[in-house]
């Protein structure tokens, strides 16, 4: 669905490349992370990819096709959701949708309908500037469904939101995928990635050294031991084993026959290591 090789990018009047080699693949129907640090160029790569910037260099295509050669035509099968609301502050919600929605050659979705999938239902013929942060980019959200896309293009989509919007947010995602929609999101919430995201990829110095599924990457970069809480005359102690040969461990077997033992937690990585480790060198 998506490839990029090799992609590089310069900003006029730039002493350095923001890209610089950078090289990924989404396949049909994968929800795809790309995480980085500001400014790590996670915004650039997807005005490329939406056909919005040119100058680059090397391979981008969407659907098969080189973005540059899929003109206008690359609208009507993408959905865009910006970081920062682009709506029409004056319109109600219904009023803005109805808008964009006369933009499209193909049918495109009822706009309540459409609403509802954000929780706006209710908000439906509210002004837009009477709207929090968080229900504009919810908005922004259902302006990116409109048209029922194939492909969408989420930037940070819980920006703003509370925990329960943001959790709504994550399962629409997840519906989409098993709709057979293809997702490309960049995010700095590494909870979200793990929710949703097959693939992630880090972007730092404008390469992405550091790919995988959330769960393997944190498998890589996670220790092979157990943490062990132990109560102790009312405090928990924290005592750490190593995963192999645990079973015949005298000292742990000793602590689980005690009845002392209150939590095991295996020393996995979080995402938020992973990301640490992987821009930690840009960084600096």
């Amino acid at each position: 669905m998506i490839v990029a090789e090799d992609l590089t990018f310069r900003f006029p009047g730039a002493e350095d490349d923001i890209l610089r080699g950078l090289s990924f693949a989404v396949a049909p129907g994968e929800v795809y992370g790309l995480l980085g640090p500001s400014g790590a160029g996670k915004s650039t790569t997807q005005r490329i990819l939406m056909g919005l910037l040119g100058g680059y260099g090397g391979r981008a295509e969407l659907f098969g096709v080189p973005v540059d050669r899929l003109g206008r035509a690359l609208y009507e099968r993408i959905g865009v959701s910006f970081e920062l609301p682009s709506v029409y502050l004056r319109l109600t919600a219904r009023e803005n949708l109805a808008l964009f929605a006369a933009l499209y050659d193909r049918k495109t979705r009822d706009p309540l309908e459409v609403l509802a999938l954000v929780d706006l239902a209710d908000a439906a013929d509210q002004r837009v500037e009477q709207f929090s942060k968080g229900m504009k980019m919810r908005l922004n959200l259902a302006r990116s469904l409109l048209h029922d896309p194939d492909l969408l293009f989420l930037d940070e989509p819980t920006t703003g939101q509370d925990p329960a919007r943001s959790r709504t947010t994550r399962d629409l995602i997840r519906g989409l995928k098993a709709a057979g929609k293809t997702v490309f999101m960049t995010t700095h919430n590494m909870v979200e990635a793990e929710e949703v995201c097959d693939h992630v990829g880090f972007l730092a110095g404008g390469r992405i050294p550091v790919t995988g599924t959330p769960q393997e990457l944190k498998l890589r970069f996670g220790e092979r031991r157990l943490e062990v809480g132990v109560s102790n005359d009312g405090q928990v102690d924290k005592l750490s084993f190593p995963m192999d040969g645990i079973g015949a461990d005298q000292a742990f077997l000793g602590l689980l026959r005690s009845g002392r033992v209150v939590s095991l937690h295996s020393q996995d990585a979080s995402l938020d290591d992973v990301f640490i480790h992987a821009v930690g060198g840009e960084r600096r």
